[in-house]
């Protein structure tokens, strides 16, 4: 499903120069695998999921997903892979604030495999455990409200690969657990692989395979080395 070689981004610093934060010479998921991916904040595991999910351009290296290299493609390409082959859940949701749950979730369908389709939008909400609140602007729910909504909107479009970041960072610790349990339990019925990645041990303890930035991403194992 997911295949990287050699994969770099460095960004334009303001005074001049360049800063590299990403650095990984290999890492590959298979179909329908779950792996966690733990790190520090500002190790880059953010730029990351955006180089997979088509985001952002690499500077150099190759990103294969389900059998496409996006590097390949120019931005618009990688904008109708992602929105055909790629699930998003966002840290800070992403909801657009002027539509309802029910509209934010069939706005995921829009260049989705299946089109948009208001039965399965609102079966996905049903899903959440919001259908009752599928008429509610992003403002009326609850913030562990809102990230249901955010993950059924990114389960919409039917995709292969559903990227995950710090899908918990922003509940309560009692909703942490549902959340886990949605996005895993969802991904194991529908086949869907999953990278989430996280800074809690807590959180990757939850999945079988667990990898550390530090081993994959050269930048930050130069980082975590310095500061131990």
């Amino acid at each position: 499903m997911l295949n990287i070689v050699d994969l770099v981004k460095k960004f334009q610093q303001p005074g001049g120069g360049e800063l590299t934060v990403l650095n990984v010479p290999r890492f590959q998921m298979a179909d329908a695998e779950q792996v966690a991916l733990i790190g520090e904040s500002g190790g880059g595991k953010t730029t990351l999921l955006h180089l997979i999910a088509g985001m952002l351009s690499a500077t150099s290296g190759s990103v294969c997903v389900d059998n496409l290299e996006l590097t390949k493609l120019s931005e618009q390409g990688r904008d109708r892979f992602r929105a055909a082959t790629i699930g998003y859940v966002f840290q800070t949701f992403n909801l657009l604030p002027a539509f309802t749950a029910l509209e934010n979730v069939k706005l995921g369908m829009t260049f989705g495999r299946g089109g948009v389709d208001a039965d399965r939008a609102m079966n996905l909400l049903d899903r959440v455990g919001l259908a009752d609140r599928a008429h509610y602007r992003p403002k009326q729910l609850s913030v562990g409200q809102q990230q249901r909504v955010a993950i059924a909107r990114a389960l919409a479009g039917q995709p292969k690969l559903l990227l995950a970041d710090e899908p918990t960072a922003n509940v309560d610790p009692a909703s942490a657990d549902s959340v886990l349990d949605l996005i895993i339990n969802s991904c194991q019925q529908d086949s869907i692989a999953l990278l989430m990645v996280t800074h809690s041990m807590d959180v990757a303890d939850r999945f079988s395979r667990i990898d550390r930035l530090e081993d994959i991403n050269r930048i930050a194992a130069l980082h975590h080395n310095s500061a131990s």
